[in-house]
């Protein structure tokens, strides 16, 4: 492709890393829950939404799968909406080649996690190389992905991040270390057409603030009008009602999504009427004390109320 001049995607909103439902007989993708989900999820006025990221289990999905699914989502999307692809793997060639074949099935922009499996060889100069070889190479804008600190990846130097900023097909990051100062160096740093995206919840409405574009935030899956709220009502200048939500929003997100990770977010949607599942192995399945749990929190935050369960 040409990548002369950078080719336009506004990422602004709030964006959900859509959960990937398996079939409990079978183990396979449950193409039907996974569109009864985005059915849902769409009512609602979020920008678009994430196939195969994190909070998609994307480390468990085969190609084949990415590609179902987001076929799947194609006739589902608004008109409006953008897709977003995750599409981060260990090898340069094996990014590129989902990058392509995630274009192919309609992603409107990929999401590159950086390899972090031989993470001692993984040099400033050597992660940015594999990031301009994948931006190169794609048909769709390519968003960085740093990923939270607590999984196996590898903290991005904003130094780095800048450089890349100026690439013409690396368009913003999702940054999800969830630490405010960070999302403003990157704010200030970074090329001025480059948009920066947060990854947590409880911070989007204070990254607003900071000159982040929006958010791609797994709380939208369970507070799904209220975490669309916080993007609509900032951009309107609702201040007294964005952080009404976002305090509603902030307890949701670290309890269940950062505390219980994919297992709770799943176990709420169940308890929200939505189509949640079961992990897939290894990751475990939530305990019935966690669920309780969830329970409370949902209602805590009137969040069953609005469900009608």
């Amino acid at each position: 492709m040409n990548v002369g001049i950078r080719k336009s995607v506004d990422l602004s909103g709030t964006f959900l890393p859509v959960t990937t439902p398996f079939d409990p007989v079978t183990g396979d993708v449950d193409i039907v829950a996974f569109r009864a989900n985005l059915r849902h999820w769409f009512q609602s006025q979020i920008s678009g939404v994430l196939i195969a990221g994190s909070t998609g289990e994307a480390a468990f999905l085969d190609e084949e799968e990415r590609i179902t699914l987001l076929q799947a989502a194609s006739d589902l999307v608004p008109e409006n909406s953008l897709v977003i692809s995750g599409t981060g793997s260990e090898s340069t060639r094996h990014t590129v080649r989902l990058t392509k074949q995630a274009a192919d099935a309609g992603a409107d922009a990929v999401l590159v996690s950086p390899p972090a499996f031989y993470k001692g060889a993984m040099t400033p100069e050597v992660v940015a190389r594999h990031f301009r070889s994948v931006a190169d190479a794609s048909p769709v804008p390519v968003l960085i992905y740093q990923v939270p600190l607590r999984m196996s990846t590898i903290d991005l130097p904003t130094g780095l991040i800048s450089e890349l900023s100026h690439h013409p097909n690396i368009v913003g990051i999702k940054d999800s270390r969830g630490k405010l100062d960070l999302v403003g160096e990157l704010v200030e740093q970074t090329a001025e057409d480059f948009q920066v995206l947060v990854g947590s919840g409880a911070l989007l409405c204070a990254a607003l603030e900071t000159g982040a574009v929006g958010g791609i935030v797994a709380v939208g899956l369970i507070a799904t009008a209220g975490a669309a709220e916080v993007s609509v009502g900032f951009g309107e200048g609702r201040t007294a009602d964005v952080g009404r939500i976002q305090e509603q929003i902030a307890r949701v997100h670290q309890k269940i999504v950062t505390e219980m990770g994919v297992p709770g977010v799943k176990a709420a949607l169940e308890l929200l009427g939505l189509h949640g599942g079961e992990p897939r192995p290894p990751l475990p399945t939530i305990s019935e004390v966690r669920i309780d749990e969830i329970r409370s929190i949902l209602e805590a935050a009137d969040l069953l109320t609005t469900a009608g369960v």
